[in-house]
């Protein structure tokens, strides 16, 4: 009998909506409080007990799994778990799962009497999503009223940091050393702290093309694969992915890449660059606009194979002193200049010694792949404050597959007078370097991997005004591998990695 209660408790959002207004009618004040609630404790239990002291029905609605953005581990318990437990509680008398990020649109649809949050969010200005203020107009606008307890305060999320496996072990020690330096609200802060650099990037712009097929066999008569072609989705990838990144921290950014005027996208790529990005496209006659084109299997994004559409060769002499002119006329407004350089052709050797002449602080990745392995090298560039790339490539630029990393970024840095340093290297974390505090090791903060693409250039948008504003290379470290662990959970370039999820994916690894 108890275990069929529990499960009557168990609502829809579109039931329950039904049973308030049926209860309401009936004069009964009905309570509402929301939150994930992944592992039920005393506070929790305090919090309802409160709550349903304000009036006569208490409902409590979850967040959804796939809207839990705590970051990779998060939910360690799945909704129907969370419901069940809550549903246990005699304070509780119903519950259900949202249906969208944010409790906004619950409240307008349940329109209880009473909404009611802990009083950690008595302080508005400590919420760090700010949908305490949309919260508390949603109440309102349904005639009811909001409520903090004063109960004691007790965090899931540190409970969970510390009694259960949520991270990579290596990552665990990492964070318990971590958390004795840095505040989540520190690190936070140094995020903020950007919003007012003023960021020119400059790089290739690529499209990526995700074309979803079911793999159906080999062909009886001839010898390949055949696949049945399903959907396809299509980014904007390379330089602008990168600058969308960036967007998120810093309010003022300038782009500035090269189009082709054979199929150049640029009615696509203007729709989705974010609105405080200002675009500089320079167009060549000779080429498309690079369109890399995977087809992928949907299941576990298995990559089949790829076809790229691009020219690689150097911009025509006229349409490359252009470049030049542009940049020598609006670098010095800038504080930070980013190149996320892909060797397609756009930045050649008179661009690679302006910047290096010229850029205030100048912060660089030169990315090796399928079409320009050996031949697009850091080391063309004369110059660099900051260098981002991963392991391979700065083996490649080194000539040197099995040495010790160590040695190869003190011998790259030397070679291009930099003194900050980042070498990333997938499921090992990253290796930062600065010249004045030597190296930090920092591990990988999940091992949940979705899809990798893109996760390089996420790491370089969001650290670089990072070491370019005075951070410490091993906050930077931690914080680019905060945002590789959000990336690789993004199907290619389809989202960006914005400041409220990465925000609360550092106050829950820092708890």
């Amino acid at each position: 009998m108890e275990s069929r209660g529990i499960l009557d408790k168990i609502k829809t959002l579109d039931e329950l909506a039904v049973v308030i207004q049926a209860l309401k009618k009936k004069g009964e004040t009905v309570v509402h409080c929301h939150g994930v609630f992944d592992l039920l404790h005393p506070g929790h239990i305090r919090h309802f007990e409160a709550a349903k002291r304000e009036g006569d029905i208490l409902v409590v609605t979850i967040t959804a799994d796939e809207d839990v953005d705590k970051g990779p581990g998060r939910p360690v318990f799945n909704q129907r778990l969370r419901m069940e437990s809550i549903a246990s509680l005699q304070c509780v008398d119903y519950v259900a799962t949202n249906e969208w990020p944010t409790a906004v649109k619950t409240i307008q649809k349940l329109k209880p009497d009473i909404y009611v949050k802990g009083s950690d969010y008595a302080n508005r200005e400590n919420d760090l999503t700010g949908q305490i203020y949309q919260e508390e107009a949603a109440i309102k606008s349904v005639g009811g009223g909001i409520h903090f307890t004063d109960e004691p305060v007790f965090s899931s999320t540190k409970l969970l940091n510390l009694h259960f496996d949520v991270y990579p072990e290596e990552a665990s020690r990492f964070l318990a050393e971590f958390r004795g330096k840095y505040s989540a609200g520190n690190i936070v802060k140094r995020l903020n702290d950007l919003s007012q650099m003023k960021v020119m990037v400059i790089g290739d712009t690529i499209i990526d093309q995700y074309c979803y097929c079911h793999t159906l066999g080999k062909s009886l008569k001839d010898n390949i694969i055949t696949t049945r072609y399903l959907r396809e989705e299509t980014f904007a990838g390379g330089v602008l992915a990168a600058a969308n990144h960036m967007a998120g921290f810093c309010q003022e950014v300038h782009l500035v890449t090269c189009l082709g005027t054979q199929n150049s996208y640029e009615e696509f790529i203007r729709a989705h660059l974010k609105p405080n990005i200002k675009p500089k496209f320079f167009c060549r006659d000779d080429a498309p606009t690079v369109v890399k084109r995977r087809f992928v299997e949907p299941d576990f994004l298995s990559k089949m194979f790829e076809i790229s559409y691009l020219d690689d060769h150097e911009l025509a002499q006229p349409l490359n002193q252009e470049v030049y002119d542009y940049l020598g006329t609006n670098i010095n407004g800038h504080d930070l200049v980013v190149v996320t350089d892909f060797g397609h052709g756009f930045i050649g050797q008179t661009i690679t010694e302006l910047l290096g002449e010229r850029a205030k602080f100048l912060a660089v990745c030169s990315q090796t792949n399928s079409a320009n392995t050996g031949f697009n090298l850091i080391t063309k560039y004369p110059r660099a404050d900051y260098v981002c790339l991963d392991e391979a490539e700065i083996r490649l630029a080194c000539h040197d597959k099995f040495g010790r990393l160590e040695d190869l970024i003190t011998r790259v840095a030397k070679e291009l007078s930099c003194h900050h340093v980042a070498v990333t290297r997938g499921r090992h974390g990253s290796l930062t370097y600065a010249a004045d505090d030597g190296f930090f090791e920092i591990p990988a903060l999940s091992d949940e991997v979705i899809d990798r693409v893109g996760a390089g250039d996420a790491y370089l948008a969001v650290t670089s005004p990072c070491v370019a504003n005075g951070n410490p290379m091993n906050v930077v470290g931690f914080i680019g591998n905060a945002v590789g662990a959000l990336k690789v959970r993004i199907v290619c370039n389809r989202d960006s990695v914005e400041p409220v999820p990465l925000f609360k994916f550092i106050s829950a690894l820092l708890k």
